[in-house]
Order: C-alpha cells, then sequence, then structure tokens
C-alpha cells in the first residue's frame, strides 16, 4: 500500500476522554466540599471552649454572641479594644468565602443542648455585669444546598453511565446484553475482504468437496441450474468425527462463494432467559433474507437440533426446543424464502431430530471421514510449508506413519516435531523429530525418572516382547514399528504398530488381533508364572472387541446373525435391554470363550517361541528401545507376503 493511500485512509479516532474521568472529579469535588464546608479540622485555633468563652465574657472583650441555631454553633466577636490586646492575637480572622453573607467571626464556641448553653452564658453575663448581645440566627453553606442534591445526581449518573455502556455493546458485546438480548449473535463476515480461505487451502476431503462447490456454484450460476427447473439446496449438513475439517470446510465455503456469510455456534442461540434462543433464530434468518443471497452456518448444531422428547419431564417450558421449532419454521415453514441457505456441522448426527434432517431442511447430508493415506499426503504437504524442514523428507512415509490421524492431529504433530526440533537445537525438521512427535502426541511424555525397581522392569520387558512376538507371528496381526519399555504418559511400556487401513474385517483378523493384545500377560504366565495388573488397557480393549464381535455385528455361532445395535440411538435409554435374561447370560458366556480362547492361543505361541521371547526381552532391557529390524534378527522376515509395504514404514 502506497503512502498516499495510507493518508487518504481513514483512521479510527480514539476516544481521549472517559466518562471515568467525570466520576473522578465528581469524587474530588464531593471531598473538596466536604473540607471546606464542614468545618475546620481539631486545631483551629478560632474554635475554643465554653470556658474559654466565659473568661473573655468576664473581661469585657465580647461584644456579641450570635447563636447558629442549625449547626449547634455560636460565632464570638470581640470589642475593639479587645481586638488589639496579645491573648487574640493568634486568632485567624480572615474571611470566610463560604459564608459571604456573614461577617467573619472571631471565635467560634460547640455547644450540645442549645438551652443549656444559653442559661450559663446568662448567667455569666450577668455576673459580669457586661453589655454583650446575644443573638440568633440559621446559617446554610453551599455544601448544605448541595447535599439534597447528591443522591439524585449520584443516580443520574449511574444510569447515563449504564446507558452508554449498553449503547456501546450493541453490536452483540457483553454492553449490549440487556436491551439485545434476542438479537443474533451471528458474525457476519464480508466476502470481499474477510474471508480467505479456498477450496486451494482444504487438502483431502475430495467427496465432500465436490458436494458443497456444487452450492457455491449454485450461488455463483443460478441460470445454469434453473433453466432445467431445479432449486437451489436449502441446507448441507456437514458430519464427521473432531479434526476432520468441517469448520474448515465452511471457511472455504465462505471465502469461495462471494456472498455474505454469517457465522454462529449452536450454543450462542442458548440463554437463561425465556423466549430468547427463538428470537434470535427469528433476528438471524431476517438479518440473512435482507442480504439474500446468503449462507449461515451453524457450528455444532446439536447443541439444539437434539431428538425433542415425547413427555416433558420437567413440568416447564423447554427453552431449547422451542428454538428448534423456530428453527425448523425458518428452514422450511410457510413463507420460507429460499435464497438462504444452512450449513451445519456436527460430530453427533445421531442424536439431531429427525424433522431437521428430513430433505427441504438439510437437503444434504455430507460426511466427512478421517483421511486415508492419500488424503493425509496432501494434508502434510499444507502444513509443512510454513516449516523449515530438512530436503527430501519423505512425505509418504508420515502419512503412512499416521493412521487414524484427523487433519487437527496432523497439524499438531507438524507443530510438535518443530518443537522438538526446536528443543535440540537443529537448524531444520528432520524425519526423527516427526516420528518423536507421534510417539508424543500418541503415547505421551517419556518419563524417564520414574522410579521402577529391576523385577519391575523385568516384568515391562517381557510384557512388550510377548506383545511384540504374537504380533510377529500372526497373519493379521498388525506390523511392528517399535517398542518401548521407558514410561511414557500412564503407560510403563509401549509398542506402536502400524495397523492395515480396512474397510470390513474379518472375524480372523479381529480373533489374531485380540491374541496379539492378549500377548502382554500371556507372556509374563508363561516366564514368571504369575500374571499382574499390567494387562488393563489390553483387557478393556479385547473385552470391547469381543462383545462387538458377539452383539453388534454377529460374529458369534451361538449367539447367531443377530446385532443389538441401534444406529438411531432411539432405544438406548438404559432402562431395558433388547434381549432377555437367558439371552444376556449366553452373551457372557460367548465373550469369555472368545476371549479365554485367544489367552491359550498366545500362551502356546509363546511356549513353543519361549527361547526367542526371552531373547528379544533381554534386548529391551539392554536397549530399552527397539524396532522392527531387531525382530527380523530374532525371527527371521514374516512369511505372510507384504514385504514390500512393511519395509518402507522402516522407523529409524
Amino acid at each position: 500500500m502506497s503512502e498516499k493511500e495510507n493518508k487518504n485512509s481513514p483512521t479510527p479516532k480514539k476516544n481521549k476522554y472517559s466518562s471515568y474521568w467525570i466520576f473522578g472529579i465528581l469524587i474530588v469535588m464531593f471531598f473538596a466540599l466536604t473540607a471546606l464546608g464542614g468545618g475546620e479540622g481539631m486545631g483551629d485555633p478560632n474554635v475554643v471552649s465554653q470556658t474559654r468563652l466565659n473568661d473573655y465574657l468576664r473581661n469585657g472583650d465580647v461584644s456579641k454572641v450570635l447563636v447558629i441555631s442549625n449547626k449547634r454553633e455560636a460565632k464570638i466577636f470581640l470589642t475593639p479594644e479587645a481586638e488589639s490586646k496579645a491573648v487574640h492575637q493568634k486568632r485567624n480572622s480572615g474571611p470566610s468565602f463560604m459564608k459571604p453573607s456573614q461577617a467573619a467571626a472571631d471565635y467560634r464556641v460547640k455547644f450540645g443542648d442549645q438551652q443549656n448553653f444559653e442559661n450559663d452564658l446568662k448567667e455569666v453575663i450577668t455576673e459580669a455585669n457586661v453589655s454583650t448581645e446575644i443573638a440568633y440566627d440559621q446559617e446554610v453553606s453551599m455544601f448544605d444546598k448541595i447535599i439534597p442534591f447528591l443522591p439524585i445526581l449520584l443516580i443520574v449518573g449511574i444510569w447515563i453511565f449504564i446507558m452508554r455502556r449498553m449503547s456501546a455493546g450493541s453490536g452483540g458485546g457483553p454492553g449490549g446484553q440487556i436491551f439485545n438480548i434476542g438479537k443474533s449473535k451471528a458474525k457476519l463476515f464480508d466476502e470481499k475482504t474477510d474471508i480467505k480461505t479456498s477450496f486451494k487451502d482444504v487438502a483431502g476431503l475430495e467427496g465432500a468437496k465436490e458436494e458443497i462447490q456444487e452450492i457455491v456454484d449454485f450461488l455463483k450460476n443460478p441460470e445454469k441450474y434453473t433453466s432445467l427447473g431445479g432449486k437451489i439446496p436449502k441446507g448441507a449438513l456437514l458430519v464427521g468425527q473432531p479434526g476432520t475439517g468441517k469448520t474448515l470446510l465452511a471457511k472455504a465455503v465462505a471465502g469461495e462463494a462471494k456472498v455474505p456469510f454469517f457465522s454462529l455456534s449452536g450454543s450462542d442461540f442458548v440463554e437463561m432467559f425465556v423466549g430468547v434462543g427463538a428470537s434470535r433464530v427469528r433476528d438471524l434468518f431476517k438479518q440473512a433474507k435482507e442480504k439474500a443471497p446468503a449462507i449461515i452456518f451453524i457450528d455444532e448444531i446439536d447443541a439444539i437440533g437434539r431428538a425433542r422428547g415425547k413427555s416433558n419431564f420437567s413440568g416447564s417450558n423447554d427453552e431449547r426446543e422451542n428454538t428448534l421449532n423456530q428453527l425448523l419454521t425458518e428452514m422450511d415453514g410457510f413463507g420460507t424464502n429460499t435464497n438462504v441457505i444452512v450449513l451445519a456441522a456436527t460430530n453427533r448426527a445421531d442424536v439431531l431430530d429427525k424433522a431437521l434432517m428430513r430433505a427441504g431442511r438439510f437437503d444434504r447430508q455430507i460426511y466427512v471421514d478421517l483421511p486415508d493415506v492419500r488424503e493425509r499426503k496432501e494434508i502434510f504437504e499444507v502444513h509443512l510449508r510454513p516449516l523449515k524442514k530438512v530436503d527430501g523428507l519423505d512425505v509418504e512415509f508420515l502419512a503412512k506413519q499416521t493412521p487414524g490421524f484427523s487433519g487437527a492431529d496432523i497439524a499438531n504433530m507438524c507443530n510438535e516435531a518443530a518443537l522438538i526440533a526446536a528443543r535440540k537445537g537443529n537448524k531444520a525438521v528432520e524425519k526423527q523429530d516427526f516420528l518423536d512427535a507421534v510417539d508424543r502426541i500418541v503415547g505421551g511424555l517419556e518419563k524417564k525418572n520414574k522410579i521402577i525397581t529391576p523385577d519391575e522392569k523385568k516384568a515391562i520387558a517381557f510384557h512388550e516382547a510377548g506383545h511384540a512376538t504374537v504380533s510377529w507371528i500372526l497373519e493379521h496381526a498388525a506390523p511392528l514399528v517399535k517398542v518401548t519399555i521407558v514410561p511414557r504418559g500412564n503407560s510403563l511400556g509401549a509398542a506402536w504398530y502400524l495397523p492395515e487401513e480396512r474397510l470390513i474385517v474379518r472375524p480372523e483378523q479381529m480373533l489374531d488381533e485380540m491374541c496379539a493384545a492378549l500377548g502382554g500377560r500371556a507372556a509374563e504366565d508363561v516366564i514368571f508364572n504369575k500374571i499382574s495388573t499390567g494387562a488393563l488397557s489390553d483387557l478393556e480393549k479385547v473385552t470391547k472387541q469381543a462383545r462387538m464381535m458377539v452383539t453388534v455385528y454377529g460374529l458369534s455361532d451361538k449367539v447367531g446373525n443377530l446385532t443389538y445395535y441401534d444406529s438411531t440411538g432411539q432405544g438406548d435409554n438404559g432402562f431395558t435391554k433388547p434381549y432377555s435374561e437367558k439371552t444376556a447370560e449366553l452373551i457372557d458366556k460367548e465373550i469369555s470363550e472368545i476371549i479365554e480362547e485367544q489367552y491359550k492361543r498366545a500362551v502356546n505361541l509363546l511356549t513353543e517361541n519361549k527361547d526367542k521371547l526371552t531373547q528379544l526381552a533381554n534386548m529391551l532391557l539392554d536397549k530399552e528401545v527397539i524396532f522392527k529390524d531387531d525382530l527380523v534378527t530374532i525371527f527371521g522376515e514374516r512369511p505372510f507376503g507384504k514385504k514390500e509395504e512393511e519395509s518402507e514404514v522402516v522407523a529409524e
């Protein structure tokens, strides 16, 4: 941008004055008036006691005593002869600007009861036989005149302050909450300046991008579709696991569509006041229709879109249901405008209301799955751009090392690798830094200073060696990448495998995986004839797998081709089971038999290869970390093929 453009461009003027200055000045004025109008301090030489006044009266020095009734105070005026006496030279007789209507008194006397003061005064005057005048008056200072108005001024000041704060937050900020409680909190993005993300910035997600690009194309070239009688989709629902890129895809739509884009979260409709959610929905669609064609993006729509219950247990008005009803009406009601497209994202599509999911509201449900190896490579290339990496970094190797990683996980891994490289003092991010980042994310932080006894370390070594041995021998178990007995996270040891990315899983594959998971406990049983609590996570994993085999996938011969899985989530109320008690016993027995059978299988495999198991465990105790090459040295190559594939994932 040139200097001329900088000069012409409007710069926001900062407000030099703040309302807090007004309150500060008022407080200072209050204390000043208190000090000036409230009388002098205890050290004032003009204030004398009644005994001193009686002495002055007896000496004939007082010409007049002016009693101020409303202040319990008397002003003393001296005679001209007394003013020249040395005893009265210390008094301060300057003019009082706070009391301009009265002449400045020479002394003042504070009294309690006025009647007693007058009686004592008259008695002394009579005894001294002096002609001192006694007069009465009332005195009102400027401060006394202001006091009745101070509460009103304070209330008005506070009211002005509150109103200014409210008007300052009228755009949806915290100050505007009271009068704008029913207004929409959606942020409007300018299609020309605010959004810079495009579909080029979204790696992978080819299927999702293709579907959602059609909506963008319709907004750009509506005649292409309307000429054939087609109508623009009213809504698209992005469904997928956390971190798969749903919100990023919506940002790309905002950048590509070149139309007004309203973005907000489902929780923005929720408020403690009744009727606020429905009011915000109405205001949101009103704003969108005024700027039509426009796009509304509601992130985490399950906050308001959950299925409505058949009965209201609370016995009161359900604010969330009212908000959902209003949203349903606005999306496809009696007077719906078709120029507003609603995009929404959620990872809990199973809990959404059926009325919200029907055609005419969300015409398209776009599933954003976890990326496969090819898509992970594209995502890596996006996140590796800002990193200073070594030349010739194998991106395909990194993609194969991260099965099951989402886009957010890959972004986190790249950042973690850069931090690890900086911690080591490297000039560029290397391949090993990425492998360390995977270990850090999956397994947790290494705890090399954790105190472990030699017996415990030996048990951990044989446990991990048991996993590695069984997984190496079995055909369908995931190939090993790395084994360590260094404590990491909550585990005392860990083994990394490279699972095959399967779309369908057969029973023999699941059984081999269960057998490999039980290899740790089986190794402890074979070597020490004892078992320990170290197999907790393994037992949890195999129990879930066995239960899924029996109750979900119908892979049990005894239970048969039945599934008790409810994809709609309607039957998951926890009060009843979809099977009888007899069937429950059969399911429990079948799960136990499957697990025990695989445990015996693991024990037999390790008994047959006990010498190799011992050799591998001793190598672990010596090196603490071993890789695939070490297993090849002990066991030889795996006899199940896939040699070319496995050779590509050797960890260094």
